[in-house]
């Protein structure tokens, strides 16, 4: 089992920043990837970005050069900073991770909003 708790939502600008943070913990050794997908009310969740134990990167084109995903492997930590929010990015984020043996497991989602 691998437990994932998200950290670092909140409201902010058109324009500005937010980091979102992710706490691994359970059977870490067994985690290949992990990430960040996003829903809004009524829309499937869509994968924003993803980050593989050797640090190898992946991103949805509607973010790319705007977001950075990164981890850090001896705190169990995964990040997501977004910079030049637009109201388009508001949605609940969720971090998720995958294992050698295909399970997914998710956070429980934090809240991002952009507005003026």
């Amino acid at each position: 089992q691998v437990q994932l708790v998200e950290y670092g939502g909140g409201l902010v600008q058109p324009g500005g920043s937010l980091r979102l943070s992710c706490a691994a913990s359970g059977s870490i050794s067994t985690i290949n990837a992990v990430g960040w997908y996003r829903q809004t009310p009524g829309r499937q969740r869509e994968l924003v970005a993803t980050i593989t134990g050797s640090h190898s990167t992946n991103y949805a084109d509607f973010v790319k050069g705007r977001f950075t995903i990164s981890s850090d492997n001896a705190k169990n930590m995964v990040y997501l900073q977004m910079n030049s929010l637009e109201p388009d990015d508001t949605a609940v984020y969720y971090c998720y991770a995958t294992t050698v043996v295909n399970n997914i497991y998710w956070g429980q989602g934090t809240q991002v909003s952009v507005s003026s």
